[in-house]
């Protein structure tokens, strides 16, 4: 049983580390050092060399068919956690007002979490050291990672998560005005309407001299109908929601497409516009980009139903494709491919029960690569970590705008990913341990699993957002993303800390 302090300088040590190299990309971009040429260079290494020969280096060594199968819990966990985080957001857009631009955004930033460098760095630090076991367990860690990775790489880009943000540029803008007198009034139906109604209806069921017409009441035997007193009608009431409220009251109604997607009656259409991975990539730190509209043949006007179909099909899996065939995705399917035939893992490690003729050295023969892995995905974490204070650093926060801001979405949101999250984390953690869909003597997946549900909202939501804007500014996501990371400290510190005092 560790000590409260152990388990504080344990939960605190990883984050220093955190903070030290967050604060020097904040610092060389705040100083003009790091260009954002530079900072998109830095983010093609890391996305397409770093990155994969990390997850290389850790799947092939630590992945066997006997611990194969926390792959399973892994997907289904991240699974969980996005589902779980758009449905939190969902519930912020519902009680808050969101910009109009980032009705739809605000649902990608509950649902996908950071979950690249932050993670690595952390659970790498934590479980390199007591009470873990070492560098097998570290090992082992970034190997569960790469499940969380797998299936945020192939949600966000093959799946399109990124396109929800599209959607936010769909349609003419709506004032900012008109959607909170939206919500104001959604609030008042939730909040008054509905209980008022509620207590009337009740009433109505309970009351004794409420009597169906023509019935005598105990006691009116006898009385002619005229001499009897006058009994309450009881009126059928009807909900229709926002349109019951007054129509007069002087204040503009939302457009159509603010109210399809506020009511949930309707849905806007899907947006034309395709944005490839790679122009996502490319536009890391660039000021200003444009969507790609897709050129398929002929104009849509002159071809049939059918070639249109067809067309969109067509881009539509080229695009699944093309995404899903990142270096990084690539590299990890092909990891596991590795890891599970022992004929080809015994070519980089060594293998009990597997005998591959030995290179000179005597170590099995294409080990140098997984030296090479090993050392080049060395740099990842670090490399990620400043790229994330470069991208902090480049955020614009309105200055003297706050009370202009979603003030309520932007805390709620914050508190739903930082604190509510990691708490129905833990929930649903225990609870498939206690099912054995999680083995109870697992502690680095029970660990790792835990950890994911307190990530704040991914940076990659920014370039995406500057891409599908045609400006290349993501002003309301800034916002946004400030006050979790200012949680992210004592969120990870309180969460780690009982974790570990959970395991151990």
């Amino acid at each position: 049983m560790l000590s409260i302090g152990q388990l504080i300088w344990i939960s605190c040590r990883p984050l220093f580390r955190l903070i030290i190299c967050v604060g020097c990309g904040f610092a060389i971009t705040k100083s003009d050092i790091f260009s954002p040429v530079a900072a998109r260079g830095t983010g093609q290494i890391l996305l397409n060399i770093t990155l994969p020969s990390l997850m290389f280096s850790k799947i092939v060594p630590a992945f066997t068919s006997q611990n194969i199968s926390a792959l399973g819990p892994l997907v289904l966990v991240a699974l969980l956690y996005e589902g779980m985080g758009m449905v939190l957001a969902w519930l912020v857009s519902q009680f808050f007002w969101v910009p109009h631009r980032f009705r739809w955004g605000i649902l990608v930033a509950g649902g996908w979490g950071n979950y690249g460098d932050i993670p690595v760095a952390v659970i790498m630090s934590v479980t390199g050291a007591a009470p873990f076991n070492g560098l097998v367990d570290q090992t082992l860690s970034v190997a569960y990672i790469s499940g969380f990775l797998l299936v945020y790489m192939i949600t966000f880009f093959p799946m399109g998560g990124n396109r929800l943000v599209g959607l936010d540029y769909v349609g003419p803008d709506v004032e900012p005005d008109e959607v909170q007198e939206v919500i104001r009034r959604r609030r008042r139906l939730i909040f008054f309407e509905w209980p008022r109604r509620a207590v009337e209806f009740l009433r109505n069921r309970t009351s004794p001299d409420l009597n169906s017409e023509g019935k005598n009441v105990p006691g009116e035997e006898g009385i002619p109908d005229v001499e009897k007193p006058q009994r309450h009608q009881v009126v059928s009431k009807h909900v229709s929601f926002l349109h019951d409220l007054p129509a007069d009251t002087g204040v503009p109604v939302a457009t159509e497409p603010l109210d399809s997607w506020r009511s949930g009656l309707t849905s806007p259409a899907l947006t034309a516009t395709v944005v490839d991975t790679m122009d996502v990539l490319n536009a890391v730190g660039e000021t200003s980009a444009t969507p790609i509209l897709p050129t398929m043949g002929p104009p849509a006007a002159a071809r049939s139903p059918w070639m249109r179909r067809r067309s969109t099909i067509y881009a539509n899996l080229r695009t699944f494709l093309r995404n899903l065939f990142l270096p990084g995705s690539v590299s990890i399917l092909i990891s596991f491919v590795i890891a599970l035939v022992p004929q080809l893992k015994a070519l980089f490690v060594e293998v009990d029960g597997t005998h591959i003729h030995p290179a000179p050295d005597g170590g099995p023969p294409l080990a140098f690569i997984i030296d090479a892995a090993t050392f080049i995905g060395a740099a990842s974490v670090p490399m990620g970590l400043v790229c994330l204070g470069s991208a902090l650093a480049r955020l614009s926060i309105p200055r003297g705008e706050w009370r202009s801001l979603p003030r309520g979405a932007i805390l709620g949101l914050a508190i739903g990913k930082m604190l509510i999250s990691p708490v129905l984390g833990v929930l649903i953690c225990k609870g498939l341990v206690n099912i054995n869909v999680i083995s109870r003597d697992d502690k680095v997946l029970q660990f790792v699993c835990i950890f994911f549900s307190c990530l704040p909202t991914a940076t990659t939501q920014v370039f995406v957002t500057q891409v599908y804007s045609g400006t290349g500014s993501a002003e309301h996501l800034s916002a946004f993303l400030v006050p979790q990371y200012i949680l992210l400290l004592p969120a990870m510190t309180a969460l780690t800390a009982y974790t570990l005092q959970t395991l151990f």
